[in-house]
């Protein structure tokens, strides 16, 4: 499963955010250049391998495999529901973000 890398999410936060103030980054080498799309599509691709990843479970569950605990299935589908909301949260900012703008007066 992939995981988000927070530090390197955090970091390109940080350099945007001085950009958006108008101050150089701290340190301009450690931050790569990633597309905000390309930021998008791979964590909803990460979420839907989580939703895909404890639906599998729940279906070698229900069918009696024991190489898979009922603990564990939980857990996944907990973490594949939390990252849906996150997901969805996320697209209702970037909606409201986007009606925003299209109110602004040229």
């Amino acid at each position: 499963m992939n995981t988000i890398d927070t530090s390197q999410l955090l970091t390109q936060l940080r350099a945007a955010a001085a950009v958006a103030r108008g101050t150089p980054a701290e340190n301009p080498a450690a931050t790569s250049r990633v597309s905000f799309s390309s930021l998008l599509q791979d964590s909803i691709g990460q979420v839907n391998a989580m939703q895909q990843e404890a639906s599998q479970m729940k279906s070698a569950v229900s069918m009696g495999d024991t190489s898979v605990s009922l603990a564990d299935t939980m857990i996944m589908t907990n973490k594949a529901g939390l990252g849906f909301q996150a997901m969805v949260q996320t697209r209702n900012k970037l909606v409201e973000a986007y009606q925003e703008i299209m109110r602004m007066q040229v």
